[in-house]
């Protein structure tokens, strides 16, 4: 399956078997990100989180209460 990154629109391959295909191919509202990306985003995030001046803002589900 040819998968396109949402951020830097590299073009990418998935094996037809894969989770994240079948994901992809049953909801298209989810998107894919190559891994470069993935990890740019996670290492920037966990940058942020560790300045202090980041703020998770949840609703107030109660599934969330667990979270």
């Amino acid at each position: 399956m040819r998968v396109k990154c949402v951020i830097c629109d590299e073009i990418g391959q998935l094996p037809d078997d894969a989770p994240l295909a079948k994901k992809l191919r049953n909801r298209q509202i989810c998107t894919y990100m190559c891994e470069q990306c993935n990890e740019r985003i996670a290492d920037k995030t966990i940058a942020r989180i560790a300045t202090g001046n980041f703020v998770f803002h949840r609703s107030s589900h109660p599934v969330e209460e667990d979270f």
